[in-house]
C-alpha cells in the first residue's frame, strides 16, 4: 500500500469492511457539497441548493480514471476507486452502484481527520499506487475562506517499478443540472488553470439548478472532451473507456454536453508525482424554506429580468464569484496557504492531549456546517435546517430549541453565530417579546409562524450572553438588548411560562420534544434559570440595576424551589399541572394543542429520568456561570442518567425511530426507574439520539465524571464506524443533524476553556501538554509546564485576533498579562500562574 501524507494528521482509519457507508462532505460552509465515498467514489451531489442523497443515474454519473503504462509493458486502465462492497452486488439489473462495471483497484483504505481525507489504493496489476488527498479549506474565524465552493482532489501516484511510467488521470463529469435551455460544456484556460465549465444557455435564470460547474487542473498537458457520444446500450461509456485506454488521451466527440478532462504525466522509476483537480460550482438561486403565499405574490408581482422571484433568497458564496470557473481560478493561487492553515488547525486539535474519541467526534461533526443543513443567504446571514431528508431540508427555520445545543459555530465562526442572534432578536421577534422559534424567509416574513418555544427562547438569551462574551462587542449587545429584555419579560405575561413570576416555569411550554409540557420540570426550568443569570449579567453591564436585581431575585427563588420540589433524591422530575382551559394559555405558546386533552395532558415527562434534564446547566458551564442548582443534586442526577439510561439495547422496545440498534449501546432519551410512566409519554422517550447523548456526556465531563462521559462518546462513535453508519452524518430528524455539533463542547469541558472578550480573561483547567482553543474570533494553542515559580502558560494565536488581559487556571489562580495584549495570528504570550501558597 502507498504511504500516508505525513504532513496531514489522521485521527481515524477505516479498512475495507468499514468503507461502505463513508461519505465525507467536500465543500464550503453554505455552498453545498459533493461527498467522497469510502472507496474513493464521488456521491451525493448536493450542490444544487438542496440535499440529494444517492443522486445519480447511469447517464449522469461521475468518476476519475487512471491510465498507466510502464516501459514497454501493456497499459492498464482503472477507475480510481476501491472495490465495491459485496453488500451492493445485488439489484434488479445486477449491481446498482454507478459505473459498477469499471475495473477498480483491489485494495483500499480510508484515513481522515476532518476535513482532510486520504484514500490509499493499490493493485498488483497496476504499476503505480495511488494516494488521494481530498479536502476543502476549513479555517476557524475565517468563514469566507471556509466557504469556498470547491473540492480539492490531489492524486499522488507512486511508481512501484524500475521503469518510467506514462500516466494519465481523467475526470469524467456528466452534465447533471437542468434549468431548461441548452446544456453547454466549454473549454476553459486561465492563468495556469485548464479545464471545462458546464453551464446552461438560456433556461430559467431563477431556477434552483441554474448555474455552472467546473472541473480544472493546473497540469499543462491536458486533453479534453466537451461531449459524450450519443449511443444506446451504454455505448457512450464503452466509447470513452476505449478512447482513454488506447493512449490515455481524449478525442473530441459530438453529442450531449459532458466534461472530460485528462492530465498526462511521466513518473520516474520509484518516483512520485501529484496531480491536482479542482471541482467548483456556482448555483446562486437558493429558494426560501417558507414559500410566499400566492395572494402575496399576486399583490406584488415579481420575477423575470433583473428582478428575482419572491422565493429566491440566494447564496452568499455566489455573490463572491462570477461563476464556477472564477471560483476555481481564484482559489488556485491561494491553495497552498489555505491547505497549510487548514492542516495547522486540524493538527492543533489532533495533537492536543485530549482523548482521541473526543477529538474525532468533534472534528467529524463539523462536516454538518458544510452540508445542506446550513446555508448563508445572499446578504451573508447564516441559517440552518434541523437536518436534511434525502432530497429536501428537514424542519426549517434555524429552529431555536435544536440549535441551542450545538456549540461549534459560536466557538469556530463567531461572526456566523452572531448573525443568528441578530435574526432571533430582530425580525423573528414580535413586539410583545414572542420569539418565533422557526424563522421564515425572506426576513420580511420572518415572523410568519408566531409560535414560541420555552427552551428555544431561553436558550437564545443564554447564547446572546455567550456570543457577547466571546466577541466583547458592547455595540452588538446594546443593539439587541431591548428585544432581549422583552424576550425574557415574555415569560411573565398572563398565561405565560412564569405568569406568577416566582422563577419557575409552570405554563404551557412548547419544547424540543415537539410537545407542550404542563407544569414545572427540570429541562425547561434550568433553561429559565440560565436565562435569568445571563440577563442579570448583561443588565448589570449596561447599568440597568433594577432589571438585574429582578432577574437575580427570580433566579434565587426558582433555584430554591426546583431543588426543594423537583429533585426526588436521585434525579429531577416533572410535576404535571394541567391548565384545564385554553384561556389559561397565552397566545403563541401552542404548537401541538389540537391533540391535547388539557384536563389530562398527554406527552409529558412525569417521573422520567430524562437524558438532558440539565441541558440548561450544560450551556451554563460553557458560559462560565457556575451551578444553576445544587451541585450535589446535579451530580446525582447525572449518575442516575448513566446508571439507568446508558445501556446495551438488547431487548429494548422502541416504538419510534431507531438511531441505535439492539446490538449497540446508547443513552435512552428517558427511563422510568421509579415506575409511574405516563400511559402516553413524550413521543421520543424510547429513542437514542446523539445530540442529547453528547449533551449529557459533556455535562458529566464538566462535573468530573470523566470515565462516564468518555464512555458515552465512545459508544456514539462506535455506532458511526463506516460499516454501520456514515461517520460524517450523525442523524436525528434527518441527516447531518445540527444538535450533534454539541460534540464540540467536549473540547471545552476537558480543557476547561472559557474566554471573555469583555474582560479580556481566558481560563483553562490545569492540563499538562499542549491543547487547542478557539474563541469564535480567534484560535490557537496553549501549553502549560511546571516551573519553580508556578505554572508557565504559553498562549499562541494561530488565526484571528483577540485581546488578553489575564490568564487563569481553575483552582490554581491567575496572572495578569502586562501590558494587556492585542494578539493576532503568529503572536504568543507567556505568563506564570503562581504556585498556591
Amino acid at each position: 500500500m502507498p504511504l500516508l501524507n505525513a504532513a496531514w494528521p489522521v485521527i481515524a482509519s477505516y479498512d475495507a469492511p468499514h468503507l461502505r457507508r463513508i461519505a465525507l462532505p467536500l465543500g464550503g460552509i453554505g455552498t453545498g457539497t459533493i461527498s467522497l465515498g469510502g472507496r474513493g467514489d464521488l456521491r451525493d451531489w448536493e450542490v444544487l441548493n438542496k440535499p440529494a442523497k444517492g443522486l445519480f443515474s447511469p447517464q449522469r454519473s461521475a468518476f476519475f480514471a487512471l491510465y498507466a503504462k510502464a516501459g514497454d509493458r501493456p497499459a492498464v486502465t482503472r477507475a480510481l476507486e476501491g472495490p465495491i462492497d459485496v453488500e451492493d452486488y445485488e439489484g434488479a439489473s445486477g449491481c446498482p452502484v454507478p459505473n459498477h462495471g469499471l475495473p477498480r483497484f483491489r485494495h483500499c483504505s480510508f484515513h481522515v481527520a476532518y476535513p482532510l481525507a486520504q484514500i490509499l489504493l493499490a493493485d498488483p496489476d497496476v504499476p503505480v499506487t495511488v494516494r488521494l488527498e481530498a479536502f476543502n479549506p476549513f479555517i476557524p474565524a475565517d468563514a469566507d475562506a471556509s466557504g469556498l465552493p470547491i473540492a480539492v482532489l490531489r492524486y499522488v501516484l507512486r511508481n512501484t517499478t524500475d521503469e518510467a511510467v506514462t500516466a494519465s488521470l481523467c475526470g469524467a463529469m456528466a452534465h447533471f443540472f437542468d434549468a431548461g435551455g441548452a446544456a453547454t460544456s466549454t473549454i476553459m484556460d486561465t492563468d495556469g488553470l485548464h479545464g471545462l465549465q458546464l453551464g446552461i444557455n438560456g433556461g430559467d435564470r431563477w431556477a434552483e439548478q441554474w448555474g455552472t460547474f467546473a472541473i480544472a487542473t493546473p497540469e499543462a498537458s491536458v486533453t479534453r472532451r466537451t461531449a459524450r457520444l450519443q449511443m444506446g446500450w451504454s455505448g457512450s461509456l464503452l466509447d470513452f473507456w476505449d478512447d482513454f485506454s488506447d493512449d490515455g488521451r481524449l478525442d473530441e466527440r459530438e453529442g450531449p454536453a459532458h466534461a472530460y478532462l485528462a492530465a498526462e504525466v511521466t513518473i520516474p522509476p520509484r518516483g512520485e508525482r501529484a496531480v491536482t483537480f479542482l471541482l467548483a460550482w456556482h448555483f446562486p438561486n437558493r429558494l426560501t424554506w417558507t414559500p410566499t403565499p400566492e395572494e402575496e405574490k399576486a399583490a406584488a408581482p415579481c420575477g423575470g429580468g433583473a428582478c428575482p422571484p419572491h422565493d429566491v433568497v440566494g447564496n452568499y458564496y455566489a455573490t463572491q464569484f462570477a461563476d464556477a470557473w472564477d471560483a476555481a481560478a481564484r482559489a488556485l493561487p491561494r491553495l497552498p496557504e489555505l491547505e497549510a492553515t487548514t492542516v495547522q488547525f486540524v493538527r492543533a486539535v489532533c495533537d492536543s492531549s485530549l482523548p482521541t474519541v473526543v477529538k474525532e467526534a468533534a472534528l467529524a461533526n463539523l462536516s454538518t456546517l458544510r452540508s445542506q443543513t446550513c446555508f448563508r443567504t445572499a446578504d451573508g446571514l447564516f441559517f440552518g435546517w434541523e437536518g436534511c431528508n434525502d432530497d429536501a431540508g428537514w424542519c426549517h427555520g434555524s429552529c431555536t430549541h435544536v440549535w441551542n445545543y450545538e456549540q461549534a459555530t459560536a466557538f469556530l465562526f463567531g461572526d456566523l453565530a452572531r448573525t443568528m442572534r441578530t435574526v432571533e432578536f430582530g425580525p423573528a421577534m414580535l413586539e410583545h417579546g414572542l420569539m418565533c422559534f422557526r424563522t421564515a424567509l425572506p426576513l420580511s416574513r420572518a415572523a410568519a409562524w408566531p409560535v414560541a418555544a420555552a427552551d428555544g427562547q431561553m436558550g437564545c438569551l443564554m447564547k446572546l450572553y455567550r456570543d457577547w462574551q466571546l466577541c466583547g462587542d458592547d455595540d452588538f449587545l446594546r443593539a439587541l438588548w431591548p428585544n432581549a429584555k422583552q424576550a425574557l419579560a415574555f415569560c411573565w405575561i398572563p398565561g405565560g411560562w412564569d405568569a406568577d413570576q416566582d422563577g419557575v416555569m409552570e405554563g404551557c411550554q412548547h419544547n424540543t420534544m415537539d410537545v407542550e409540557y404542563f407544569g414545572p420540570n427540570p429541562q425547561m426550568g434550568l433553561w429559565y434559570l440560565g436565562a435569568l443569570r445571563c440577563a442579570e449579567a448583561m443588565a448589570r453591564h449596561l447599568d440597568e440595576a433594577d432589571f438585574a436585581d429582578r432577574c437575580r431575585r427570580l433566579y434565587e427563588q426558582g433555584r430554591a424551589w426546583i431543588d426543594a420540589n423537583l429533585f426526588n433524591g436521585a434525579y429531577y422530575e416533572q410535576q404535571i399541572r394541567p391548565p384545564m382551559t385554553p384561556e389559561n394559555i397565552a397566545p403563541g405558546l401552542q404548537a401541538n394543542m389540537g391533540a391535547t386533552n388539557l384536563a389530562d395532558p398527554q406527552f409529558q415527562l412525569g417521573s422520567a429520568c430524562l437524558v438532558d434534564q440539565l441541558v440548561g446547566q450544560f450551556l451554563a458551564h460553557i458560559c462560565g456561570l457556575g451551578h444553576l442548582t445544587d451541585d450535589g443534586h446535579q451530580r446525582a442526577t447525572l449518575a442516575s442518567v448513566y446508571r439507568h439510561n446508558f445501556r446495551a439495547l438488547t431487548g429494548h422496545f422502541n416504538h419510534m425511530r431507531s438511531y441505535a440498534m439492539p446490538d449497540e449501546t446508547g443513552v435512552l432519551m428517558a427511563t422510568y426507574p421509579r415506575g409511574k410512566r405516563p400511559k402516553w409519554p413524550f413521543p421520543y422517550f424510547s429513542e437514542v439520539m446523539t445530540g442529547f447523548e453528547y449533551t449529557a456526556a459533556v455535562h458529566m465531563l464538566y462535573e468530573g465524571m470523566r470515565d462516564e462521559g468518555l464512555a458515552i462518546i465512545a459508544a456514539i462513535r462506535a455506532r458511526y464506524d463506516g460499516r454501520r453508519r456514515n461517520p460524517f452524518d450523525e442523524a436525528e430528524c434527518g441527516h447531518h443533524y445540527a444538535r450533534a455539533m454539541a460534540s464540540w463542547a467536549a473540547i471545552l469541558a476537558l480543557t476547561g476553556f472559557h474566554y471573555s472578550g469583555v474582560t479580556g480573561a481566558m481560563r483553562f483547567a490545569p492540563l499538562a501538554g499542549t491543547n487547542f482553543w478557539s474563541a469564535g474570533n480567534a484560535w490557537g494553542e496553549v501549553s502549560q509546564r511546571e516551573t519553580p515559580d508556578g505554572i508557565a502558560v504559553t498562549l499562541t494565536v494561530r488565526g484571528g485576533a483577540l485581546s488578553l488581559r489575564r490568564v487563569a487556571l481553575t483552582g490554581r489562580g491567575e496572572a495578569a498579562v502586562s501590558p494587556p495584549a492585542s494578539l493576532r495570528a503568529g503572536d504568543a504570550v507567556t505568563v506564570t500562574v503562581p504556585s498556591a501558597g
